[in-house]
């Protein structure tokens, strides 16, 4: 799973290295879906289905969309803050990772809800290396997020990953009672999961967009998203989405910007 973990990091570098104010996230889209069909990679994204099936290889969520916003015309604004979520299967494994960028010159509200979120997922892999059940880390991650002034996102939650994207358990970044009595599981070394807080400004609900996927927040407060595939192993958690830690994974990131870059000279079809 580290080849598919380590081109989905590919992706969120690429975007890292591209996402501007001025620019389309339909644009955006297509510059990481190059990169993971240059590379034989399936998107995972496009083609879930749902009342229509997903069109595009990322999911990509403006200030007050949570999760699932279609790439299309909207262009991206200096003081937006922008969730990205991509996967890429390769291999017959999967990987799914997602951030949020600070374009350009971001008020200090939106930065702290960023950072807070960033840093419950960070808890959220600490904690695993030390706890028993996810219920046990899913109340750290809700209690830190609510001393931070913020609500967690209760509708949709992390996955179970492998083969396919979607896998068992369901993974919430908070703890009720029903997934405690029949949902919770062990920390245990071969169990593989995406993690991914989803933390609101204001209120925990959301609504949905006329386009059957967008989810956004109910009272139009900013909101941040973000996401690692993690293994945990006999010697702890493992993040499979991170970015490269050896020569051979340094090698295999020059190798999969390379058949970018000859796609982009070879005017590989959009």
């Amino acid at each position: 799973m580290r080849k598919a973990g380590l081109l989905t990091w590919c992706g969120h570098k690429l975007v890292r290295d591209i996402v501007k104010s001025g620019m389309t996230t339909r644009e955006l889209d297509l510059e990481v879906e190059r990169l993971f069909v240059s590379n034989n990679a399936i998107p995972l994204f496009k083609g879930v289905q749902g009342r229509v099936p997903y069109p595009a290889t990322t999911c990509i969520s403006i200030n007050e969309q949570i999760v699932h916003g279609i790439p299309g015309d909207r262009v991206i604004q200096e003081g937006d803050i922008v969730s990205v979520d991509t996967g890429a299967k390769i291999d017959n494994w999967c990987g799914d990772a997602a951030d949020t960028y600070l374009i350009g010159h971001v008020d200090y509200a939106s930065k702290n809800l960023v950072d807070v979120t960033r840093e419950t997922l960070r808890l959220a892999i600490e904690l695993v290396a030390t706890k028993h059940l996810w219920s046990e880390v899913a109340a750290e991650m809700e209690r830190y997020v609510r001393k931070s002034g913020f609500s967690v996102v209760e509708c949709f939650v992390g996955h179970g990953i492998g083969h396919e994207m979607h896998e068992e358990p369901q993974v919430p970044n908070f703890v009720y009672r029903e997934f405690v009595r029949c949902g919770d599981f062990e920390l245990r070394p071969g169990v593989v999961i995406a993690i991914e807080p989803m933390v609101n400004a204001g209120s925990k609900r959301v609504r949905q967009g006329r386009d059957s996927w967008t989810i956004m927040t109910a009272d139009g407060s900013r909101s941040a998203h973000v996401e690692h595939t993690v293994a945990i192993s006999k010697n702890g958690p493992v993040i499979l989405t991170g970015e490269p830690r050896t020569k051979e994974e340094e090698d295999l990131v020059k190798e999969f910007f390379a058949a970018y870059s000859r796609s982009k000279s070879d005017g590989l079809p959009e």
